[in-house]
């Protein structure tokens, strides 16, 4: 705001670049889960919801999938929130004392 009677200098319109600047995106990479003979399906599928909002019936299946086959595919995410999402994951399995083990690897 201005004062009443204040008169505000002129300003030279500025042009409008044609092109934006290109912003680096972080590169994603896909979380895999890995089974092991320990941690509990409920547990796993209770993880897969709350820490990686994977719905029910979704987590489920990846669970299994990871009971058969030895691993699957969780989601695939940037980098950071990835590292940040399977650390959240393993320190909630520590503390349960499982041995829940995550991986990413470059999409």
């Amino acid at each position: 705001m201005t004062p009443r009677g204040q008169v505000l200098p002129k300003s030279t319109p500025q042009p409008i670049p044609e092109t934006l600047p290109e912003i680096g995106l972080e590169p994603m990479y896909r979380v895999v889960i890995h089974n092991d003979d320990v941690t509990p399906m409920d547990f796993v599928v209770t993880i897969l919801e709350r820490i990686f909002f994977i719905t029910g019936p979704e987590a489920v299946e990846i669970m299994y999938i990871a009971h058969f086959s030895g691993a699957a595919f969780v989601q695939a995410l940037p980098e950071s929130e990835a590292r940040s999402r399977i650390g959240r994951a393993h320190f909630a399995a520590g503390l349960e004392g499982y041995p829940l083990h995550f991986t990413i690897e470059p999409e």
